[in-house]
């Protein structure tokens, strides 16, 4: 164990009192002999995050706050990229849980792949209602599109991670995370890890007695392995949902600009989908006499999250409370509140991401603008 990497946990902040001390504490009581520092990038939270994260701090050196001005999360981690000095970036985030050996199987993972990016699915668990809603959506092609992180049971290369553990040097090197990215910066920096993959046959990162990697292929740059496990709590409420959809939607429109030549289909997805139903209506206004099946259509393309709903919490309604549900037994929501709460996340998921696809689109198309 003396010739494993050291290792970095990077987590950003903003506002995560009832959550920092128990993912720090969790971190810092790791197996891992090499976790040499927990650095939190905090965005000025105002309700005792810092000062908890500076308590720790006093107890244990190895856990470091950084103040993060900008309040973006690309721009905290990349404070952390250059502030710290472990051979992994392992990135973590405030508001999930995580397995006793998850820095472990990261490690183990990432020399073993011999991937430049490694981690687990991203495990959607619930404790209210409208959680529960979400997090079963997850499970669902309507929900994830189809993305191998979302499959708990899956092991091989992907196109992203939930996540991710790095190695420290290739993310100088590549300037780290884009901080125009508001959002979707994983997705952005996967792609750009490709590409280094591709182009860089020859590289042997930090401690090349442990890793070296010849003939590498593009799509085996990222990693999941389902043996690393983390849990996400998604967003409690439907008005938080619609933002975040609505951001990931202008978040993927700024990527796809960015690297046009190599962009998954699932990201504009929504936006392909909902315009054809949009012109498939304004045709059939415009020229009845082409007799276009909207009627017939239109019905069921708008219960089709709900009979999706239905189906997928009939595939998990004996294994919800084991696999999803992390609140209190009393409080377990009913198998119709669970689908009722479900169709309305798989209509509100691809119609706010259309949304900000086409506001970001037009910003650059109509107004010239470029940015967030």
């Amino acid at each position: 164990m003396n010739k494993f990497p050291t290792v970095t946990i990077a987590i950003p902040a903003y506002n995560e009192a009832f959550d920092i001390e128990r993912v720090i504490k969790g971190f810092l009581s790791t197996q891992y002999p090499h976790l040499i520092e927990v650095f939190v990038a905090d965005g000025g939270s105002t309700d005792g995050t810092q000062e908890i994260v500076f308590n720790l701090s006093s107890v244990d050196q190895r856990v470091k706050l950084l103040h993060n001005p900008n309040k973006i999360q690309s721009y905290a981690l990349n404070l952390i990229v250059e502030a710290c000095s472990g051979d992994i970036f392992l990135r973590a985030d405030a508001h999930s849980d995580y397995a006793p050996d998850y820095v472990e199987r990261c490690v183990e993972t990432l020399l073993e792949s011999h991937a430049l990016n490694v981690g687990g699915s991203q495990r959607f668990v619930a404790k209210n209602s409208f959680q529960a809603g979400v997090s079963l959506a997850s499970r669902s092609f309507l929900g994830s599109g189809g993305a191998k992180y979302r499959n708990p049971e899956y092991d091989g290369f992907a196109d992203t991670v939930y996540l991710g553990c790095f190695w420290r040097e290739i993310l100088s090197q590549l300037g780290g995370f884009r901080v125009e990215a508001i959002t979707n910066q994983d997705a952005e920096l996967n792609l750009r890890l490709k590409k280094f993959f591709f182009e860089n046959p020859q590289f042997y990162p930090q401690n090349s007695d442990l890793v070296q990697v010849l003939n590498h292929k593009p799509e085996e740059a990222i990693y999941i392995s389902s043996k690393i496990k983390a849990w996400y709590y998604p967003r409690k409420n439907w008005n938080s949902l619609l933002k975040q959809y609505y951001k990931y939607g202008r978040g993927r429109y700024l990527t796809s600009t960015t690297h046009t030549d190599n962009l998954q289909l699932r990201g504009k997805l929504p936006f392909f989908v909902i315009n054809g139903l949009i012109l498939a209506v304004f045709f059939d206004l415009l020229f009845p006499f082409l007799k276009l099946p909207v009627i017939e259509i239109l019905p069921v393309g708008l219960s089709l999250p709900y009979f999706e709903a239905f189906r997928i919490n009939w595939r998990f309604r004996s294994s919800f409370e084991t696999e999803f549900w992390k609140g209190e037994k009393n409080r377990v929501p009913s198998f119709m509140s669970r689908c009722f709460y479900c169709g309305i996340v798989l209509t509100t998921m691809p119609i706010a991401h259309f949304s900000g696809y086409l506001y970001q689109l037009f910003r650059r198309r109509m107004l010239k603008i470029n940015g967030w």
